[in-house]
């Protein structure tokens, strides 16, 4: 499933233990519902992640939106994780609070060429032992 405007792009894999949604442009009053739908209509699955790497823009309504989904997700027994927020983005969560809210996961690429894996590093996560 494809959600695609001149401001926003959305990308839904479905998997059969996770759903990703890659979203890039722009999340404001004018493309929130796109973003929404796609949101909406991923079926269920233990864990959504939202790829925001490609996200230039989260406005009030984009927040809103994903502490709807993540409210839903949870009642459905499931985990929302954000996954690689644009600086600009991780600092909207943060303004927000919906850092402490829901799991924010940045992925760093190591340059050295040997190194061929991502390093996964958590932003206010705690992971117990």
């Amino acid at each position: 499933m494809e959600e695609h405007s001149d401001r926003l792009d959305v990308q839904v894999s479905v998997g059969d233990q996770m759903v990703l949604v890659r979203v890039a442009g722009e999340i404001d009053i004018a493309t929130v519902a796109a973003f929404r739908s796609a949101l909406w209509s991923a079926p269920p699955r233990p864990v959504l992640q939202l790829d925001l790497s490609g996200l230039r823009l989260l406005s009030a309504t984009g927040v809103r939106t994903l502490l709807a989904a993540h409210l839903r997700v949870r009642a459905c027994g499931g985990e929302l994780v954000l996954v690689d927020p644009s600086p600009v983005v991780a600092r909207v969560l943060r303004v927000s609070g919906l850092h402490r809210v829901m799991p924010i996961l940045e992925l760093t690429w190591p340059i050295e060429a040997a190194a061929r894996r991502p390093v996964i590093a958590t932003t206010d996560l705690q992971l117990a032992a």
